[in-house]
């Protein structure tokens, strides 16, 4: 179109539509979320989004990704109401080579986790946004539940309180996220 340049790219460099990862017939693209191999093999893989895939004059193939965080990588650590699939998206964005991507997952809003009838091994969830090098939240408050005032795990049992017959997962009042960091 007139008025409107390609977009450039770095010498030699060209965008991919889709990778498929080696040894599968899984394919990855741009908006999929991955699991990638750790650096220290007895961790769980780290979980990312796929920004962009590209390759270079000699065929390498590269990903763009925005990591998400487990609870235990961020600064305020792991927390009672913290589900076992938890995730946080992250402001942490790096370039990585497409061999180190291990599978596909997918992470789901919480309010759509928290609908999903079976949780597989591939499913995961994120409720909030992480700045890496501040450790601050974004929302950085949660809703607390029922009487007990803890914020929702969506991997415990709800139950129902015998006094007012409620069940726990209500929205009772919110609880200031810093003060669980604390």
């Amino acid at each position: 179109r007139p008025g409107v340049s390609a977009p450039k790219l770095k010498a030699g460099k060209k965008d991919l539509h889709s990778y498929t990862i080696r040894g599968t017939n899984k394919i990855v693209r741009v908006g999929d979320c991955v699991l990638m191999r750790p650096s220290d093999i007895g961790n769980p893989p780290y979980v990312a989004r796929v920004e962009k895939i590209e390759s270079d004059n000699r065929n390498n193939v590269k990903v763009r990704v925005r990591w998400y965080y487990r609870p235990e990588e961020s600064l305020g650590g792991r927390r009672q109401f913290h589900g076992a699939k938890e995730l946080f998206l992250s402001d942490h964005y790096d370039v990585q080579s497409a061999q180190t991507v291990e599978g596909k997952c997918i992470v789901h809003s919480f309010k759509n986790y928290t609908k999903l009838e079976n949780v597989g091994a591939e499913d995961y969830y994120w409720r909030f946004e992480y700045k890496a090098a501040t450790g601050a939240f974004t929302p950085d408050r949660v809703a607390v539940y029922c009487k007990c005032e803890m914020p929702y795990n969506p991997d415990d049992l709800m139950v129902q309180c015998e006094g007012c017959k409620d069940w726990y997962g209500v929205y009772a009042s919110l609880y200031d996220f810093r003060v669980l960091r604390a």
